[in-house]
């Protein structure tokens, strides 16, 4: 199965459409949100083409293909115009031999949970594409669809058998890495 994965949209209904567009060309399995939908928070400016309301009808006509987790930004409140389930903290996916571990990255890193040699951990919430390895550990962030930082594109990551790819809206690869099988 192709999994894209993608964070903090922060209620930019320009970018969230060139998502769901990205999706569709993609043709992915399922679309993995790593939180941030929504509210664009305290410490950002306004995303481009701010519309939470046109986010959340863009997400829902998608609902059956999305897994998401809970964004620092997210609230029950975006829970009730959202049709699918947006506040677990974490989620789990089995990736072939790997175990992926998701979450938005605002509460926890790989040293504090549970993981082996192997695992990955993903996670949102900097702004900012990484891929490095912590005790052999996988630890990446596809970056932010609607406010990135430090230079960084708007982009979401692909992943299908084993390959990671950072892409931008044009679907440029930005970056590639193959785990290990």
């Amino acid at each position: 199965m192709k999994l894209m994965i993608a964070s903090d949209l922060h209620g930019s209904a320009c970018y969230t459409e060139k998502l769901m567009d990205a999706f569709g060309k993609e043709q992915a399995g399922r679309l993995l949100l790593l939180g941030d939908i929504l509210y664009h928070g305290p410490r950002n400016d306004l995303p481009q083409d701010y519309d939470p309301r046109a986010v959340s009808r863009l997400l829902n006509e998608q609902k059956q293909n999305i897994l998401c987790v809970r964004g620092n930004c997210d609230t029950e409140v975006d829970q009730m115009v959202l049709e699918f389930p947006i506040l677990a903290d974490y989620c789990v996916i089995l990736l072939g031999e790997q175990l992926m571990y998701a979450a938005h990255g605002h509460r926890c890193t790989p040293g504090s949970l549970s993981l082996k040699a192997g695992d990955i951990f993903i996670q949102g919430h900097t702004h900012v594409p990484m891929c490095r390895n912590e005790k052999g550990i996988l630890w990446l962030n596809p970056g932010s669809v609607s406010i990135p930082k430090e230079n960084s594109h708007h982009q979401y990551m692909v992943w299908e058998d084993g390959i990671f790819l950072w892409k931008d809206f044009a679907g440029t690869i930005i970056h590639r890495f193959v785990t290990a099988q």
